[in-house]
């Protein structure tokens, strides 16, 4: 019965060990971002940027057809394109980074869907909106392996400017010049990680499997390793429940991979032992002399 229920669809069948390889690659290496992305503050940045990515890979379509090679580099390039704007915009001018984000979210959201629209069908449409986890081929696999690995190397190399800006960033600019580099490389991968987590959920899901398991993890540990340690394992965790959601509930696989995400969200906000609501609600001793 257990091996029936868990084990036996991705025995059987080629199209769920592609979906779950993906899925746990794609935790592997968005866990960690995900992590310094909340702990840096710019959480709704992934969001936003998941989104400016849209209109370079439509413009990838547009040339190329569903072409992994043209629609990667196109989301690539507008992923950097929107962050470099966003951020001279707030340098240059009296508005903010939120703002300037928000803004370059919009017109990138709604330049991508004219874009997909002009040439793709609706079922173009909503594969460029919320992915297809399950029709994953292994040119695709590759590629979000690929992007999983750089982001682990790199992410070892500037590690210290990283942590450091997260606690102190004052204190690092007094010593370094690195946190300038490791912030432009940082973005870089956010953006590859996003274009990476576009191929199986899309551009309105990808960030899901990016900052879910980063706020669970925020209510199980306040140790920066512990916490990419338990965005991981909720990751995978969400990978394996909503693909098996997926194929015995016959619901959409991408969305049930975000919504089991959420579930452990609100589990760990309830129940979490690190300012979950359950500690603060029930009364712990004092400390008697």
């Amino acid at each position: 019965m257990i091996y029936d229920s868990l084990i036996s669809p991705f025995v059987e069948f080629a199209f769920m060990r592609r979906a779950l390889v993906g899925a746990i690659a794609l935790a592997l290496g968005a866990g960690p971002v995900g992590i310094f992305l909340m702990l840096r503050r710019m959480s709704l940045m992934g969001d936003a940027m998941a989104h400016a990515i849209l209109p370079g890979a439509a413009v990838g379509f547009l040339i190329s057809g569903l072409s992994l090679f043209a629609m990667t580099a196109g989301g690539l390039v507008a992923g950097l394109v929107v962050a470099l704007l966003a951020g001279l915009v707030a340098r240059l001018t009296e508005l903010k980074e939120d703002a300037s984000l928000a803004a370059f979210f919009l017109v990138s959201l709604a330049l991508g869907v004219t874009i997909v629209s002009m040439r793709g069908s609706n079922i173009d449409l909503l594969h460029f909106l919320f992915g297809s986890v399950l029709a994953l081929d292994d040119k695709t696999l590759v590629l979000i392996a690929a992007i999983t690995s750089l982001s682990l190397v790199v992410l070892a190399l500037i590690w210290r400017p990283l942590v450091l800006e997260c606690v102190d960033p004052g204190f690092l600019r007094s010593v370094s010049r690195a946190g300038g580099p490791a912030h432009i490389a940082f973005l870089a991968l956010v953006v590859m990680n996003l274009v990476g987590g576009f191929h199986a959920l899309g551009t309105l899901l990808a960030v899901g499997i990016m900052m879910l398991p980063a706020a669970c993890a925020r209510f199980w540990a306040r140790d920066i390793t512990a916490m990419i340690a338990i965005a991981v394992g909720v990751g995978v965790a969400s990978g394996f429940i909503g693909l098996l959601l997926s194929f015995h509930a016959g619901l959409p696989a991408g969305p049930a991979i975000v919504l089991t995400a959420g579930v452990f969200y609100v589990g760990s906000l309830a129940f979490g032992t690190v300012g979950g609501l359950g500690r603060r609600l029930v009364p712990r001793r004092h400390l008697e002399a």
